[in-house]
């Protein structure tokens, strides 16, 4: 293993690995820090990614656990570090990129690092240090609502400085089209004036690979899974890795399959309605009814059973009806009413027979995979930009099983269907 990533969730764990496949980097990704011996599947691998459930945990658990993984990921063989921050940036201005990034650093001993969340496939762009969702800033999109990490500044060095001791700065895109060398040279004077944490700026995937190319001596990287793109081919650039044409090749599956939906993002509310509308099978999880004790689960898995064809089961909600609901039961107590009964769902169904799950939302696909006791993920082809289907490793006499973990943020509106399409 060459290179290692520590992601702070479930869905942006596999977004990256979907790049680093598709560049030719044999990938895969464990639920949590293994424990015991190496698994063969990681010692084979040219990557690895360490999926945690950091984003939204107090600040001190999110180093403990970001640090844990990066002592495992060495001890493993991992030359070059990667922590994996979600493309809209998620999170306060307590943390937890900043105090992570800087915990990572001071272990890894080093002094500067570069921060990058774009990913212009997605429609994220960072110009002039300021963060964009498609045509709109960061703050005006629909992440301003964000039910944990709602995102009111699109500043990106104002936010990181906010959750970081040490100094925050930019590197512009004027700096960033005149090349790889430019970009190191002025990392260099960033370096020498006391900037830590480089913001760089990202508008396109050349950007994305001029920045992988002239920020490659730097140990560490704090990005969404864009900056991936170009890492490939530095690493095998330097010798250490072979790139493969056949890095996302999985079993094909065409069992029964399901898609859960716990994401109330805009993206996902999009998809949802979609299917409903053309006439699937839809069922709509009740956080209320769960809180009143109601058998919702286990009468929505008996539903889903009976259905000849993949069904939806969705708490996906508006932002009036997410909002009044947070009001009535808790932010944290209505997120896990609905995570654990989708995970029952999920184990429910695999335990009966369903081979392929479309899973949308960072924080209900943790609760799935841990639900169904998975841990470690081969990491396949992408079904659109950051979203690739992946293929559980199974203990003996486990049915084979495929999951795409999606971002509730990710896919255009018939990305369900195109997923199980896919499989």
């Amino acid at each position: 293993m060459i290179l290692g990533i520590i992601a702070d969730d479930f869905t942006g764990a596999t977004d990256v690995a979907s790049m680093l496949v598709r560049a030719g980097l044999r990938t895969v990704q464990t639920i949590g820090v293994p424990q015991g011996d190496i698994p063969p599947e990681v010692a084979t691998a040219d990557a690895v990614v360490v999926a945690l459930k950091s984003r939204t945990t107090p600040a001190a658990d999110a180093v403990a656990d970001s640090l844990a993984a990066l002592r495992w990921l060495q001890a493993a063989g991992a030359r070059q570090f990667y922590f994996k921050v979600c493309s809209t940036f998620d999170s306060t201005p307590q943390g937890n990129i900043g105090p992570v990034a800087e915990a990572l650093m001071a272990a890894l001993g080093s002094t500067q690092t570069l921060v990058c969340p774009a990913f212009p496939e997605n429609g994220r762009t960072v110009f002039r240090g300021h963060l964009f969702v498609g045509d709109d800033l960061l703050s005006d999109s629909g992440m301003r609502h964000h039910p944990l990490t709602p995102m009111s500044d699109s500043n990106l060095v104002r936010w990181m400085q906010q959750q970081c001791q040490q100094r925050v700065g930019l590197l512009r895109h004027d700096v960033v089209a005149r090349g790889a060398a430019a970009i190191t040279a002025r990392l260099a004077s960033l370096q020498a004036d006391g900037v830590a944490h480089v913001v760089a700026d990202a508008v396109d995937n050349e950007a994305l690979r001029q920045l992988a190319a002239g920020a490659g001596h730097l140990p560490l990287w704090v990005a969404g899974s864009g900056l991936a793109l170009g890492l490939p081919q530095v690493l095998a650039d330097r010798g250490w890795v072979t790139l493969n044409a056949h890095a996302a090749d999985l079993e094909p599956l065409t069992g029964p399959a399901a898609v859960l939906a716990g994401s109330c993002s805009t993206a996902t509310q999009g998809q949802v309605a979609r299917w409903i509308a053309a006439g699937r099978p839809a069922l709509r999880i009740d956080p209320l009814a769960l809180a009143r004790g109601e058998p919702v689960a286990a009468d929505a898995l008996a539903w889903a059973k009976s259905q000849s064809s993949a069904p939806l089961l969705y708490a996906t909600a508006d932002a009036a009806t997410l909002a009044s609901t947070q009001a009535a039961l808790g932010v944290a107590e209505a997120g896990a009413l609905v995570e654990h009964a989708l995970a029952h769902i999920a184990r429910g169904l695999v335990d009966s027979g369903t081979q392929r799950l479309v899973v949308a939302g960072g924080e209900t696909s943790g609760a799935v995979v841990q639900a169904l006791d998975v841990h470690t993920l081969r990491i396949g082809a992408a079904i659109c930009p950051g979203v690739p289907w992946t293929q559980a490793v199974r203990g003996a006499g486990q049915g084979p099983l495929k999951l795409a973990l999606k971002s509730g943020n990710f896919g255009g509106p018939e990305f369900f269907t195109e997923a199980l399409a896919a499989a």
